[in-house]
């Protein structure tokens, strides 16, 4: 029987679960144990691989001090244009251990002058990249494959 990918729901919960125990600064042990679970439960509730019961969703919100609709929000419905999926992985990324750094580094940063400034540099290094990718790809397919 061949197994089924996890529905975007399951995985949209995950990554609110994540997301909000990261921001807490909780292992998933941690928040595990809080639950009555393993560590690997809460790694598959992350990924969305095993759905979240409507009990285990109840006591996970008392956990981590949300309301259950917390881990519905931002979940927009499928569009045939791929907005959600890019808004799915700038959610991604937020969830990240990077996203949650970073979010919390520049959040920190009182002065808007400054932070305008990190997000000007931020556009020129992605610009950077894309232009050094490019031009690295043209290069590839441009040279002769070596015999």
């Amino acid at each position: 029987m061949a197994k089924s990918e996890p529905h975007q729901i399951d995985i949209h919960v995950g990554n609110r679960l994540r997301s909000r125990r990261l921001v807490l600064g909780l292992s998933q042990e941690k928040l595990g144990e809080r639950l009555g679970i393993t560590f690997q439960q809460i790694q598959k509730y992350e990924k969305g691989t095993n759905r979240v019961s409507a009990s285990k969703l109840q006591a996970a919100a008392v956990v981590l001090s949300v309301p259950i609709g917390y881990f519905f929000e931002d979940r927009e419905p499928q569009t045939p244009d791929g907005l959600v999926r890019e808004v799915d992985e700038i959610g991604t990324f937020l969830v990240s251990r990077d996203g949650v750094s970073l979010n919390r580094a520049f959040t920190s940063i009182k002065s808007k002058q400054v932070r305008q400034s990190i997000i000007t540099l931020t556009k020129a290094l992605a610009s950077a990249d894309e232009t050094a990718t490019q031009v690295a790809d043209t290069e590839r397919v441009a040279s002769p494959a070596p015999q």
